[in-house]
């Protein structure tokens, strides 16, 4: 899988020096605003913290700054304001294709601008040329036990690939701190260039005996290049892969995988041990999971109904898993209070391109069933289902029945988000991160006063 030992640092003249032009634009507006912003409104409250949320896991306290992204709980996810369904629309395509370029997507994530065809076609010769990964990468990996989880690998590969970090290295030679996000883009490109590479080298290592496919001819985008290396030959699971890693590249702030890499990388720890971070953050249970264990869920109701049920026997089945005190994984979100638009456009995927397929149907059904009765139970703010009810199945359709490795490719497409953030957090010279806590006893002796 590799051809190169490393990566020097792109030169002016580059893709990177025109994106780092107009960036650096950007990132002085943004400072003068951030500046602007503090002097004349610092002391001002824009949050207050009960006690619930102290020991809630600070749900709804607003006390990050993230550009990127943010989530309205009826419109759902905006990147850089724009809804999931404006991106479909208007971001570029791959020539013949519906769903937007991931590269795309990453352009505005980093610039707050809608990039021409030719701005996203520049990100992804850039990626392709700087793609291959280094043979110490490949034999770390080669090093674990095969059945080591897939995260697992992803999170050592990325640590692995640290040995190139541009930051790293110019923070040692003692670059100035107005520097610091020039840096951190170099790393960032270096590392989104590689993800591809290194996830479909996980998954052949762990799943395919090892048999790995080269990376695709030069002229083959991002996400579509992705597929070729996983070996699945098939122009609609190129299209999936597009529109998966599209609607999943950032979900603001506040998330653990985006609040990990922006925590470790307020150290100025380097952009691959903050992304690093973000990742061991997304493979917990909580956070990155829920799209297999709908799979399973789904699966396990086949097996014990005999395919597809009846609307009778999956409200059913419904109500018996909400009796034994379980959760209808893929129903209900954090933030959102309908349906989440990510959803409604794998559903649009689905209904063109496997309307007949078994677990769809399932899928389908359970949105005319679940809302009802979670609405019944009353338990549930928002009983609509979010990205993951429909992630899952429409993967296993394409003969990716891994369910472990399905939260690496969520981690290939939230990197673009987390690393544009973390891109962003050293152009605007954020701080350490650095929370007052306080204990128990505090809390009751505070109480007490009042």
């Amino acid at each position: 899988m590799s051809r190169t030992t490393g990566s020097r640092p792109p030169t002016k003249g580059s893709v990177l020096a025109s994106i780092r032009e107009r960036l650096s634009r950007k990132i002085a507006a943004g400072l003068d605003e951030k500046n602007r912003l503090l002097a004349e409104h610092a002391t001002k409250p824009i949050s207050e913290v009960t006690v619930a949320q102290a020991y809630g896991g600070m749900r709804g306290v607003k006390c990050r700054v993230t550009e990127t992204s943010s989530v309205d709980p009826y419109e759902g996810i905006r990147f850089r304001g724009y809804r999931i369904p404006e991106l479909r629309e208007n971001l570029p395509k791959a020539r013949g294709g519906r769903e937007p370029l991931p590269e795309g997507v990453f352009s505005l994530l980093l610039t707050g601008e809608i990039p021409t065809r030719d701005e996203a076609g520049e990100i992804t010769e850039f990626w392709r040329a700087i793609e291959d990964l280094p043979g110490y990468v490949t034999g770390a990996l080669d090093r674990m036990p095969v059945e080591t989880h897939p995260m697992t690998q992803l999170s050592m590969g990325i640590l692995a690939m640290q040995h190139d970090s541009v930051f790293a290295r110019r923070y040692r030679e003692g670059m100035a701190k107005t520097e610091y996000w020039e840096a951190a883009l170099d790393d960032a490109m270096i590392i989104l260039a590689r993800l591809p590479v290194l996830a479909a080298y996980i998954y052949r290592r762990s799943y395919r005996n090892g048999e790995h496919i080269p990376p695709a001819d030069a002229g083959v985008d991002w996400a579509a290049n992705l597929a070729h290396m996983m070996g699945i030959k098939s122009d609609s699971f190129a299209e999936l892969m597009r529109l998966y890693l599209s609607i999943h590249a950032d979900h603001e702030g506040g998330s653990v995988s985006a609040h990990a890499t922006h925590l470790v990388g307020s150290a100025l720890s380097d952009p691959y041990l903050a992304l690093s971070a973000g990742i061991n953050g997304l493979a917990g249970p909580r956070h990155g999971l829920a799209n297999q264990e709908v799979v399973r869920w789904i699966l396990a109701l086949k097996e014990r109904l005999g395919g597809v049920p009846t609307m009778e026997q999956l409200e059913g089945y419904v109500r018996d898993t909400l009796a034994r005190g379980q959760v209808v994984p893929g129903y209900g979100h954090a933030v959102l209070r309908r349906t989440d638009p990510r959803y409604t456009v794998q559903r649009e995927f689905a209904l063109r391109h496997l309307p007949d397929d078994e677990n769809f149907k399932i899928v389908q059904m359970l949105y005319e069933v679940v809302p009802g009765i979670l609405k019944e139970h009353g338990k549930v703010k928002n009983p609509w289902p979010n990205v993951d009810a429909h992630s899952g199945c429409l993967l296993l359709h394409y003969g990716v029945a891994e369910y472990d490795f399905y939260t690496v490719l969520l981690g290939v497409s939230r990197a673009m988000g987390v690393l544009a953030s973390l891109t962003w957090d050293r152009g605007l010279g954020l701080s350490i991160e650095r929370p007052e806590s306080v204990t128990t006893e505090w809390i009751a002796a505070e109480m007490a006063k009042s």
